[in-house]
C-alpha cells in the first residue's frame, strides 16, 4: 500500500516535522509563562509556556505550511494551535475544517488569533461570522465577532456593504451576557467604528448610542464601551508632519503607521 502523502512529502515527513516544531517550542518554553497564563483565563493543562512572541517567531522560521498546521492543531497543545494561525494557508482554509477547529476552541486566544492571522484572509470568512453569530457555544460565537472585528482592519475591498451587515448582527446579538462574547461584540463594533470608511463609522457610531441607552445591560454595556473608545480615539492629537531634514526637501510623504 502506499505511504500518504502531504503537500509536501510522504506521512513520515509530517511526523517529523511536527515533531520538530514541538521541540522548538518546548524549547522556548518557561514554567513562570505557562503559570501565567491563567491571568489570562486560558487553561495550563495543554501549554507549553512559550511567549507570543517566540511563537510568532518560530512561525517565520518554518514558513507557510498548511500540511504542517493540520497536523499540528491535532497535537492540542496550546502553542502548537497559536502557531498554526501564523503558518496555516488562507487559500488552503475550508469551511468544514474552519467548523472543526472552531468546535475545539477553549479560550478566548486561540479564537482570537486565529481569526485575526489566518481566517479573515479566506473567502469564507463573511459567510461563517454570519453563520457563527448565533451560536449557542460560547467561543463559537466569540469567532464570530472576532472575525468582523479582524475584517474591519483587513478588509481591503472597500465595500461597505459586509461591514453594515456585520452591525446588524452586532445589534442583534448585543444582548448576550457572556463575558467572551459580549466582550468579542464589543470589539467588532469598537474596529468598524474605527477603521472603516465614514458610512460604516457613522453607522457603527450610531450603534453605539443606541446600544448605550439600552434596557439592557449588556447591550448598554456594549454601547458605552465602544463610545468611550470612540471618544479616546477624538481626543487624540494628530501625529505631526514628518520634517524634511535641514536644507533638504522631502521627496514623498512620510509612511503611513502600521496595523
Amino acid at each position: 500500500m502506499p505511504t500518504p502523502t502531504s503537500a509536501k512529502g510522504p506521512r513520515g515527513d509530517i511526523d517529523a516535522r511536527v515533531k520538530e516544531a514541538l521541540a522548538g517550542l518546548e524549547r522556548l518554553a518557561t514554567p513562570a509563562m505557562r503559570d501565567s497564563l491563567a491571568r489570562y483565563g486560558i487553561p495550563a493543562d495543554h501549554a507549553l509556556g512559550v511567549p507570543m512572541r517566540d511563537v510568532q517567531g518560530l512561525a517565520k522560521r518554518l514558513g507557510r505550511d498548511h500540511a504542517l498546521a493540520k497536523a499540528l492543531w491535532k497535537t492540542g497543545v496550546y502553542e502548537a494551535r497559536m502557531l498554526c494561525a501564523y503558518i496555516g494557508e488562507a487559500d488552503r482554509v475550508t469551511p468544514a475544517e474552519m467548523e472543526r477547529w472552531c468546535r475545539d476552541f477553549d479560550n478566548w486566544a486561540v479564537c482570537d488569533t486565529l481569526c485575526f492571522a489566518l481566517w479573515d484572509h479566506t473567502p469564507h470568512a463573511w459567510a461563517m461570522a454570519d453563520k457563527w453569530s448565533s451560536h449557542r457555544e460560547e467561543f463559537v460565537k466569540r469567532a464570530a465577532f472576532a472575525l468582523l472585528a479582524s475584517l474591519a482592519v483587513h478588509d481591503k475591498s472597500g465595500e461597505d456593504a459586509p461591514h453594515l451587515n456585520g452591525l446588524v448582527l452586532i445589534e442583534r446579538e448585543a444582548t448576550d451576557a457572556r463575558n467572551f462574547v459580549k466582550k468579542g461584540v464589543s470589539w467588532a463594533l469598537r474596529a468598524a467604528g474605527s477603521r472603516r470608511g465614514p458610512a460604516v463609522r457613522i453607522a457603527a457610531r450610531a450603534l453605539a448610542t443606541r446600544l448605550s441607552a439600552s434596557e439592557d445591560a449588556t447591550a448598554r454595556w456594549i454601547g458605552r464601551d465602544a463610545l468611550r473608545a470612540f471618544a479616546k480615539l477624538e481626543a487624540k492629537p494628530p501625529k505631526p508632519a514628518a520634517k524634511a531634514p535641514r536644507g533638504k526637501t522631502a521627496t514623498r510623504p512620510p509612511k503611513r503607521s502600521r496595523d
